[in-house]
């Protein structure tokens, strides 16, 4: 007796998407001395993420070290939620795009198509890179992918925020900063849609600060002063 198509597609089993770590993208490999004096700050956020971001990037500045942000979001949206926080900010905000030099005052927001990372640029510091390689705690951008580069080559010049999201891609990453001697704050509880991602940082003692989402803008401020190269 042949089978209906409900009846096949039950008998189908369901395709379980691997939960990569950040090493199918890069290892791990910090360095001993940042390879730039430069400053950068990484953001990572999910779910409640659109607008803890905009909340954050209005309160800040425009002369504040470069930015880059992975919030797990479609590809078919980064661009425009871009570019309404760049008619909001007093930053400048973009879509990233691969091989950019890393500019203060710009925030890059990774597209939704890639992972996004800080690579070295002989002479001008850091740039960006775009990679499309399979997602990571089944996200693609993934906070740990962008934190881990962060690692790597920023090291004590970093800083690490981590917002609200559900899930705990990044804890680890933020966690391998750290380690590096980068400065971490995570969102908390009370102000966080889910306390997810900031909660498996703090965990895993990742964390430096938790702070709520009004004061963080106020502390990245002092931070970043804090950790400009010396002339």
């Amino acid at each position: 007796m042949a089978l209906t198509s409900r009846e096949r597609a039950n008998k189908t089993p369901l395709e379980i998407v691997p939960s990569h770590s950040a090493d199918v993208i890069l290892p791990r490999q910090p360095t001993k001395t940042p390879l730039a004096s430069q400053t950068v700050i990484v953001i990572g956020s999910s779910t409640g993420g659109t607008e803890a971001l905009r909340t954050l990037l209005t309160s800040l500045p425009a002369n504040m070290p470069p930015i880059l942000i992975a919030q797990h979001m479609p590809e078919m949206f980064t661009h425009s939620f871009a570019q309404r926080l760049d008619s909001l900010c007093r930053l400048r905000v973009k879509e990233a795009e691969d091989n950019e030099r890393l500019q203060a005052g710009t925030v890059y927001i990774a597209p939704g198509h890639s992972h996004l990372l800080i690579k070295s640029a002989p002479t001008i510091g850091y740039s960006t890179s775009l990679n499309n390689g399979p997602a990571v705690n089944r996200h693609r951008p993934s906070v740990d992918v962008l934190f881990r580069s962060a690692a790597n080559l920023v090291g004590k010049n970093s800083i690490g925020v981590m917002l609200t999201g559900m899930g705990r891609d990044g804890a680890n990453g933020m966690l391998e900063m750290r380690q590096a001697g980068a400065w971490n704050i995570a969102q908390d509880e009370a102000s966080c849609v889910v306390f997810g991602m900031p909660k498996e940082a703090i965990a895993i003692g990742a964390t430096h600060e938790v702070l709520g989402l009004p004061s963080i803008a106020q502390r990245l401020v002092v931070l970043a002063h804090q950790r400009q190269p010396s002339v």
